[in-house]
């Protein structure tokens, strides 16, 4: 299983994307940044995308992306998968003829989008993939994904602070070799990562300890203005723990 890092923050900043992770070419968990990280070609060839949740920094890319599928005659939708109350949000809030058109009925005659809610802790097959969709705690309905190809999977946290389900849902999937997980703020900015529901590398560490000591956790989703400082902590927790590179692929 190839993981491709589109983006690898948790905001946006000079040559500093955010969340996108582009799974075996054709399918995208989270898509923060998409356009800016491959070619067009590369982009028309992706089927599906696995959403957290509906906060803009995961999103926006989806927005850009569907417009490219409307307009450039592929005659293919792509599917957005998300929780239902994830789905709901982004009918609603993004693309509601508002802010963003309506895609899922643009072309007319071949809608560039179409939405599959799942159902939480029920494994879904999503392309060649299984995905199983875990709530995790944030501040808006979301959820971390266990993705599996049959021989080999990975957990992908999505935006949370501490949490359980997601941990004890993966114990039981044989094949894990990766997590990678959420880490937005450093340690001086506890208090905001509590209220946000986000990671700092001091809460990493107790995270750390809910998994195998023999699987690798990989960290994205630091905030562009704290990460030489965010970066610097987390190198300070050992062997086993790694901050993403951005543009490059992780093959499991």
């Amino acid at each position: 299983m190839n993981i491709r890092v589109l983006g690898a923050f948790g905001s946006e900043g000079p040559g500093q994307r955010p969340s996108a992770f582009l799974v075996n070419d054709r399918t995208l968990v989270d898509a923060g940044s998409v356009a800016g990280g491959i070619p067009l070609a590369e982009q028309l060839a992706i089927e599906h995308v696995l959403l957290t949740h509906a906060h803009l920094d995961h999103l926006v890319g989806a927005a850009y992306l569907v417009e490219t599928f409307a307009t450039c005659d592929v005659q293919r939708a792509i599917t957005l998968a998300a929780l239902p109350l994830v789905v709901d949000a982004v009918r609603t809030g993004v693309f509601n003829n508002v802010i963003w058109p309506d895609f899922s009925a643009i072309p007319r005659e071949c809608p560039a989008v179409i939405y599959q809610p799942l159902v939480a802790g029920t494994p879904h097959r999503i392309g060649d993939l299984q995905v199983t969709a875990v709530p995790v705690d944030h501040t808006v309905p979301a959820a971390g994904f266990i993705v599996h190809d049959g021989i080999s999977g990975f957990v992908y946290s999505g935006d949370t602070g501490p949490t359980e389900a997601l941990w004890k849902s993966a114990r039981d999937v044989r094949g894990i070799r990766a997590v990678l997980l959420e880490c937005a703020f450093p340690n001086r900015l506890a208090e905001l990562a509590d209220i946000s529901r986000h990671l700092t590398p001091d809460r990493v560490r107790e995270e750390r300890k809910k998994l195998p000591r023999d699987v690798p956790v990989l960290i994205y989703h630091v905030k562009p203005q704290f990460a030489d400082e965010t970066v610097a902590e987390l190198a300070e927790l050992g062997e086993g723990i790694t901050v993403v590179e951005q543009d490059k692929t992780y093959t499991f």
